[in-house]
Parts: C-alpha cells; structure tokens; sequence
C-alpha cells in the first residue's frame, strides 16, 4: 500500500484528496502546516509527499528543500495556475514533479504512480555499468539505498538531485564534464534540469562533500570546460 502525505492548508482540497486517494487503495495521512508535516515525517515513513507552495506557517520550497535533505522521499509540488518561477525553484530544489491547482485529482494519482514508478525503477536498476556501491576518498556510496556515508561514518542525506549529480560524477571520475553533459546525465523525467540547476546542485553537494568552496578538492571547477570530479573510485 503506497503511504502518501498530502499537506495543504486548505481543508476541502486536503480532506477530498485525502478521500479520493483513499480509494485507491493508498493509505493517506493530512496535515495542514508544515509543523503538522514535519511531525508526519518524523513519526512514518512516506511513499510520497503531495506538498502545497504556500502554506500559513513555513513556504513549501523550503519544505521542499528539508525533505530532500533528511531522506529520498519522492515530492509533488501544487502550484498556483501560472506561476513558472515556483515550479521552476522548486524543481531545483529536489521536487520531482509538480501540478498546478486547479486539477483534476485523477492526474495527480497518475502523477504519484508515475513518480513511484521512476524512483521505484532507479533503485532497482542501477545502469549496467554503475557499481551498487562505490568509495572514493573514504566515502561510502550506495545507490541502491541512496545512501552517503562519511569517512566518520556519518550518514549524509542527499536530494534526488545531488543523488543523480554524485553518481553522473563517480561514473565519469577523472573526466571532465561540461554542465550540457551533466544535464543530460542527471536528467529525469518531469523534472527540468538547467545550467542553473546543475551548479546549484554541485554547490550543494559539494558542501556536503566538505569540500571548500574556494579550493575544493573533490569537484573541481576548470573555468570555460565544466567540473571534474577528482577522486578514485572503487567498487
């Protein structure tokens, strides 16, 4: 049964997805704020996040942004009808797809099984190249499980984002990759991937990495080539 969160402050839209949805088959938990949410979150494990932008306590992309970095859990954006430069952060912040309001609630089931099936689909197929678990530098990654590991053993949550970024980057080591290439390397359905996104993904992950952003060691900028990622990866 797939355990779907759908978070909106307003109470007809939350309470009818939340019965239509249930006939789905889906078992479904509301929440009005993102306290709400966040409560949610820390007290099951979801399937998927339906998340509203604007919410009466905290915005949905920084939301967006918290979720992503505390697990991989799969989000959907309800956007305001005509609003690009919303769906378009939130995308890059990690969303993996987005619906504008008003819509038809049978799309938006389509949409989470759509979801549910890529994520599904890149857990259980990593390329035939890709390695389920690789080490550069004292870093663990394994990609079946989405996870990062420090050399401390300190487990790091990545975004689906900076997941597709790292693994586009162990693959490739030692080679440099221009951001056309990234983008066509991290790119996922229903999810747009940009110049923008890309540096703000590496910017991202590099932090992660501990890298330092005016002499990082790991992903290094080469000025008019693209980003090299300079470590030896094991399997």
């Amino acid at each position: 049964m797939v355990r779907c969160l759908v978070v909106d402050d307003d109470h007809e839209i939350r309470t009818s997805l939340q019965a239509f949805l249930q006939r789905f088959g889906m078992e479904v938990t509301a929440a009005a704020d993102g306290a709400a949410m966040r409560q949610a979150v820390a007290a099951t494990a979801f399937d998927v996040i339906v998340l509203d932008l604007m919410l009466p306590d905290e915005n949905g992309l920084a939301l967006c942004r918290w979720v992503q970095e505390i697990s991989a859990v799969p989000v959907i954006m309800l956007t305001a009808q005509g609003d690009p430069v919303s769906r378009v952060m939130g995308l890059e912040l990690g969303a993996d797809d987005y619906v504008a309001k008003p819509f038809e609630p049978r799309e938006l089931v389509a949409r989470i099984h759509a979801v549910l099936r890529r994520t599904q689909k890149a857990e259980a197929t990593p390329s035939a190249q890709a390695r389920q678990v690789v080490r550069f530098e004292g870093w663990t990654f394994d990609r079946l499980r989405r996870q990062l590991l420090s050399p401390d053993q300190v487990v790091i949550a990545l975004s689906s984002a900076e997941y597709r970024l790292l693994s586009a980057f162990v693959d490739h080591a030692g080679r440099v990759l221009d951001r056309d290439q990234l983008i066509d390397l991290t790119r996922a359905p229903g999810v747009d991937v940009n110049d923008r996104s890309v540096d703000l993904a590496v910017s991202r992950l590099r932090q992660k990495l501990g890298d330092l952003p005016r002499e990082p060691r790991l992903i290094r900028t080469l000025r008019g080539e693209g980003y090299l990622f300079d470590a030896q990866v094991t399997g």
